[in-house]
């Protein structure tokens, strides 16, 4: 089931594409923008990955951790994040247990997670989902909800 704006954020606890481990319980007291994507290195994730990267100073000016979220191992996630240079980290759900929890996928046995965003707010609360996102233009769309113009 989709999660919905307020409802609370499910903890996790992934590998990273640079060999740590991200646990979103840690980043309480931050804004984190999760980014499931279906596949690294296809041409929508890869688009939209850019994107998110040529407006990371702006996430950055506001406090918004980036991370991304595929059902890629480690290793795949972290050639794709050295090929377009990222510089956010990129988890690895092999289990495909976070993208359930969020509704990302309907269940397990899912091939890919679905192309959408949650906003988590400093409480780690849902502040806002993107379930029909565009790669082109939502790191924009992002940032036009959080700045308000």
């Amino acid at each position: 089931m989709l999660l919905k704006a307020g409802d609370p954020a499910p903890d996790f606890a992934l590998p990273a594409d640079d060999g740590g481990q991200i646990e979103l319980s840690r980043l309480r007291g931050r804004r984190v923008l999760l980014w499931f994507f279906p596949e690294a290195d296809t041409p929508g994730c890869s688009l939209e990955g850019r994107s998110l990267r040529d407006h990371r100073e702006y996430f950055d000016q506001n406090a918004i951790v980036l991370l991304g979220v595929s059902f890629n191992s480690v290793a795949d996630n972290a050639a794709f994040a050295r090929k377009y240079n990222f510089g956010f980290r990129l988890l690895s759900d092999t289990t495909h247990q976070v993208a359930v929890a969020y509704g990302a996928c309907d269940s397990a046995k899912a091939r890919y997670p679905e192309r959408m965003s949650f906003l988590i707010d400093v409480d780690g609360r849902i502040e806002r989902v993107y379930d029909k996102v565009d790669p082109r233009n939502h790191a924009a769309q992002v940032l036009v909800d959080v700045l308000g113009v």
